[in-house]
């Protein structure tokens, strides 16, 4: 771009250059102009317009619409603008109008070619010691989560029924979050926050069901279960984390306690990335058994030994009179994916 002249373009428009990465897209910028409280409008031409997604006020209208639109109305500064038919008076009180958008599918130089910021790996990398401060809140060094220890998960209390749409976004908050994404325990306070649960009114908040103590946020739950070295167990809705890929929205959960994932359906991606921190994920063979679940329930997953692929699991519903009700689930996993749950992630497979 720098080559071409067009960062220079751009920065002759005002305009700030960040990096071809996930910034705009999980809400990591800064409105100059945003009030809290007032109704306004923006348009953008990334993939993201959840609710507060784009500067952290759910009252902003967010639209999207192309990079060519978004750039004639960054020149008109009105919503009302037609790029197509319209003019603008340009500081010297001439009249402009845009031509139609033409561009290179690809650079006619080719593509730019060097090493600026490239570390070549170490010859010993055994030999690196990564010093972090001990006080730091935004850089924790990962510890291996625990293998499975072969046991079946029995009797593990309901963390969260979540209702509706339920992403990554929700279940794993970004914007401010993000300054603590190098620090697992600090960023897991947020986990479920955005996230409607269907036994409680408030969104991100539950019952602690050992003590009857109602209106927690749901990460303080689980590490009061966590500290007690008992397990939890999610129920979702339909697509369940749907949205961006973050890892944050499996490993919080995982950090935390949370045994098993049921829901009526994942997206893709993040059912994956739950596999990949060995986070048992099951759907309702059933998806009205979903109706069945309720706060004090207990869930249990038998015959976990025998887990194999395309064979169906076994979940046992506790209810708080004692009754139990028997569910059909089914999971995805591969045979490599099973030895990740086996060996407590996919990192520590490969360890």
């Amino acid at each position: 771009m720098k080559r071409e002249g067009f960062l220079q373009t751009f920065e002759e428009m005002g305009g700030t250059v960040l990096a071809n990465a996930c910034g705009p897209c999980i809400g990591q910028w800064k409105r100059a102009d945003a009030v809290k409280g007032r109704v306004d409008s923006i348009v953008s031409s990334f993939n993201r317009n959840f609710p507060g997604r784009n500067d952290g006020m759910n009252e902003t209208m967010s639209f999207l619409t192309s990079p060519e639109i978004v750039t004639a109305y960054a020149f008109a500064g009105d919503l009302t603008f037609d790029p197509v038919h319209g003019t603008l008076k340009t500081a010297e009180g001439k009249e402009l109008k845009f031509q139609p958008p033409q561009g290179d599918e690809l650079p006619a130089k080719g593509f730019a070619r060097g090493e600026e910021g490239y570390v070549a790996p170490a010859e010993n990398g055994d030999a690196i010691v990564v010093e972090i401060p001990p006080g730091s809140d935004r850089l924790q060094l990962l510890q291996p989560f625990p293998r499975w220890d072969g046991k079946d998960f029995i009797k593990l209390p309901l963390l969260i029924k979540t209702k509706g749409k339920t992403t990554t976004d929700h279940i794993s908050p970004a914007g401010p979050w993000l300054r603590y994404r190098g620090h697992l325990d600090k960023i897991s306070d947020n986990m479920f926050l955005g996230a409607t649960n269907a036994l409680y009114p408030e969104t991100g908040k539950g019952t602690d069901v050992l003590t009857g103590e109602a209106g927690l946020p749901i990460a303080q739950i689980a590490r009061r279960y966590k500290a007690q070295n008992i397990g939890s167990a999610v129920v979702g809705d339909e697509n369940y984390g749907e949205g961006s890929s973050r890892e944050h929205a499996a490993m919080s959960p995982r950090f935390l306690g949370v045994k098993v994932v049921l829901t009526r359906s994942f997206a893709r991606i993040h059912e994956t990335n739950l596999k990949k921190q060995g986070i048992l994920a099951l759907t309702f063979a059933d998806p009205k058994d979903y109706d069945k679940i309720e706060q004090q329930d207990r869930v249990s997953v038998p015959g976990l030994s025998a887990l194999a692929p395309d064979k169906p699991v076994r979940v046992v519903v506790h209810k708080a009179d004692g009754s139990e009700i028997t569910i059909q689930a089914n999971h995805s996993m591969t045979e490599q994916q099973i030895g990740w749950f086996k060996a407590g992630s996919a990192l520590n497979a490969l360890s």
